[in-house]
């Protein structure tokens, strides 16, 4: 099937989680619940322009076993793309590119190295040291951006044209 014609039969509504990667926001105090979250009320505000709702969303410290139980929780609540935010860098703590690789079926890289393209327009030779990611998990996307609302912003002007595509192809449609 042609292009075109994947993206006409595509979903138009996605359900979508928002998970925020970092030690610093988290907090397991239930009276701090207005914690700041910038990058992640972007992706929220870009989502819901184009249409599409946010369904979860959650904030973990740096931890695998954390970050994977939110994912298995998207999944479980039929999420059709999750997209989180931080922890892509290489500082010892970033776990979250360790955290989601293994459990993707499919990776596709083309949105890593575009990521890397387009944020070394802004940030120079620095973008080498993201490691941004797109895969899918058991029919759901999973995209992984920067914890910085500048990289949140580009990651997600690259993925917003694709999503209900990569989304349609990712569940066999």
């Amino acid at each position: 099937m042609p292009h075109e014609e994947h993206r006409k039969r595509a979903q138009r509504t996605l359900k979508c989680a928002v998970i925020t990667i970092s030690t610093s926001r988290y907090t397991k105090r239930a009276d701090q619940i207005h914690v700041k979250d910038e990058s992640g009320d972007i992706i929220c505000r870009m989502l819901r322009k184009n249409g599409h709702k946010v369904l979860y969303r959650a904030i973990v410290p740096d931890s695998m076993t954390d970050i994977r139980t939110k994912l298995l929780n998207a999944f479980q609540l039929g999420i059709d793309a999750v997209i989180t935010t931080g922890g892509t860098g290489i500082s010892p703590t970033d776990v979250t590119i360790e955290s989601v690789s293994p459990l993707l079926e499919r990776e596709l890289p083309g949105f890593g190295e575009l990521f890397r393209q387009r944020s070394s327009e802004s940030i120079g030779t620095a973008s080498i040291m993201s490691r941004a990611l797109l895969g899918v998990m058991h029919g759901m996307l999973i995209a992984c951006l920067p914890g910085s609302p500048d990289g949140v912003k580009t990651g997600m002007e690259l993925l917003m044209p694709e999503l209900q595509h990569a989304s349609s192809i990712a569940k066999g449609s």
